[in-house]
């Protein structure tokens, strides 16, 4: 793998993970706003947990994709899945 290949990879990682951690901030800060509002406001009724279950899903995907199947996602293993195919169908 040449040097500009290897810096292009981290640097795509490095975006993706910072991507992550920004997602992450903006979850935690908006779903603060959002059970302040409703303890101010609506305190019978208890909604904002609807808004931080789906989202926190959204959260568990992105975390996953960016530090657990990371490698699933690459260019690289796309490539190796596309070298597999093509020789499967050479037999």
């Amino acid at each position: 793998m040449s040097e500009s290949e290897l810096y292009s990879r981290a640097e795509k990682r490095v975006d993706e993970k910072m991507s992550f951690y920004h997602h992450l901030y903006s979850f935690i800060a908006v779903n603060i706003i959002l059970i302040i509002i409703n303890v101010l406001f609506s305190r019978g009724e208890w909604w904002f947990y609807w808004v931080t279950l789906f989202w926190g899903i959204g959260l568990v995907s992105h975390f996953l994709k960016t530090f657990v199947f990371f490698e699933k996602f690459d260019e690289k293993y796309r490539d190796q899945m596309i070298e597999k195919e093509m020789e499967k169908m050479r037999k």
